[in-house]
């Protein structure tokens, strides 16, 4: 049983920061504020290909997982509700990109590059805003999946 959880400990940390680190890294490298709006089309439509299928799934992946290990260690009060919580900020970051962010994904598949719509800013402000709350609940997910397996040690 111990080998059995110390292995789904590391995939949970492994997972979590997969999906944290792509999360931050758009946050950090993708701020489309200053972006001419064929600029932003044509990066948001890129990014939209790329990770619009692989995200939610390494993301459900992610909250399984957590979800697993918290039940293995569920004798370990303190760990099991460190590892609930964290599925709980998984699951809105998780939420917050389905109802959020991929509806404008969608939107924003649709458009062409020279002929932005005159909307085009405020839809790209609300998905920076919900990728703001995605960000922050997947990094405080990780940050607490990392904490209840260091605090076994």
């Amino acid at each position: 049983m111990k080998s059995t959880t110390t292995l789904i400990r590391f995939f949970n940390i492994f997972m979590a920061a997969l999906v944290a680190g792509s999360i931050f890294g758009i946050w950090i490298g993708y701020n489309p504020q200053n972006l001419s709006a064929p600029t932003y089309i044509e990066q948001q439509q890129n990014t939209i290909a790329a990770l619009n299928t692989l995200m939610p799934i390494l993301g459900l992946i992610t909250i399984l997982i957590t979800i697993t290990s918290a039940i293995l260690q569920r004798k370990d009060r303190t760990t099991f509700s460190l590892l609930l919580v964290a599925a709980v900020f998984l699951i809105i970051s998780g939420l917050t990109t389905k109802f959020g962010n991929q509806p404008i994904n969608s939107i924003v598949m649709t458009w062409d590059m020279n002929t932005a719509p005159d909307n085009w800013m405020t839809l790209r402000e609300e998905w920076w805003s919900f990728h703001k709350i995605r960000t922050g609940s997947a990094v405080i997910g990780l940050c607490l999946i990392v904490w209840a397996s260091i605090l076994k040690d």
